[in-house]
């Protein structure tokens, strides 16, 4: 049985432009925090830190989720839900969202560099678009489609930086940003699949949160060997201000499930890459990053863009 969806839900269009703007602060501070000890202390850390930053805001976050669900009296039946055929969508959405999806991001930037990995990543509305249509029947009127593809070309714009000097093995880093297209498209897919019938936004949120985390740990302790610098970045200072990025990470998290569980996961993810907009305009107000005539015209079509998708037809 598929979900109807409702296409004009102000609720569900404030909640994934929300999840926007939360991600954009959120993606700000993490750029200040590994600016922090211990996360540039050490040289060999380069590759090393950002995916210990990932495991330790998915922790910090999966901690918050589950301190809301006991205070609503529900961790325990959330948990329970792990083990229902709903509960195991969500498990797998988080697989591709998380460490699949992340550590294709990561991978990309460190073998072509952030310019060339932001220009390819921001195709992924576009494949979970086309996933959507392919697995949940869910369609985008011919405007949906214009708006979608103007906010698409305006982010690869604003992002696209190219600079040879930071191309290692472009093969290699063509593959993996192709690989975290791959990951964060399937995860609204997999993820609305899971929340049509007896999962809720929050819960969701709950067990992809946690499910993230455990998987991050086994690559961080196992994979990379990266133990010894976890326990140190929990000790230090930096930890305070992740744990606190982590709690608007959430929020937008929340914002951004209950958009796909509204007005489903085409429009929800075609209204929360605005983030590109607002990571770059609190980097300017937080880091006094110099004002850009680009920022403000791409911001321009993919505000326009935004509103062609949230209206759909």
């Amino acid at each position: 049985m598929e979900k109807e969806y409702i296409e004009n839900s102000k609720f569900g269009v404030i909640s994934a432009l929300s999840s926007g703007a939360l991600w954009g602060l959120d993606t700000t501070i993490s750029g200040l925090i590994l600016m922090m000890s211990p996360y540039i202390s050490i040289n060999e850390t380069i590759f090393l830190a950002p995916i210990v930053a990932a495991f330790l805001h998915d922790f910090s976050s999966a901690i918050w989720m589950s301190i809301f669900s006991i205070i609503k009296k529900d961790f325990r039946h959330t948990i329970g839900l792990l083990k229902t055929r709903s509960g195991r969508f969500v498990m797998l959405a988080a697989l591709f969202g998380g460490p699949i999806g992340m550590m294709g991001y990561l991978i990309a930037i460190s073998n072509i560099g952030p310019g060339y990995t932001a220009a390819i990543s921001a195709i992924y509305p576009a494949a979970g678009a086309f996933f959507s249509y392919i697995f949940l029947k869910v369609k985008l009127s011919k405007k949906g489609w214009l708006g979608l593809c103007m906010s698409i070309v305006s982010i690869i714009i604003l992002g696209y930086s190219p600079d040879t000097n930071s191309v290692v093995n472009f093969p290699l880093g063509f593959l993996a940003a192709l690989i975290c297209v791959l990951g964060w498209s399937l995860e609204s897919v997999i993820c609305a699949y899971g929340m049509k019938d007896d999962i809720k936004p929050k819960q969701a949120l709950t067990i992809r949160q946690i499910t993230s985390s455990v998987v991050y740990l086994l690559i961080v302790v196992f994979a990379i060997k990266g133990g010894n610098f976890t326990i140190e970045a929990i000790k230090s200072k930096s930890m305070i201000y992740m744990g606190i990025t982590a709690l608007i990470g959430t929020l937008s998290y929340i914002c951004y499930y209950t958009g796909i569980d509204t007005i489903g996961p085409v429009r929800a993810t075609g209204l929360n890459i605005t983030y590109s907009i607002w990571a770059m305009i609190f980097s300017m107000i937080i880091l006094g990053g110099a004002f850009s005539f680009k920022l403000v015209f791409c911001s321009i079509l993919i505000i326009i863009g935004s509103i062609l998708v949230s209206k759909n037809n």
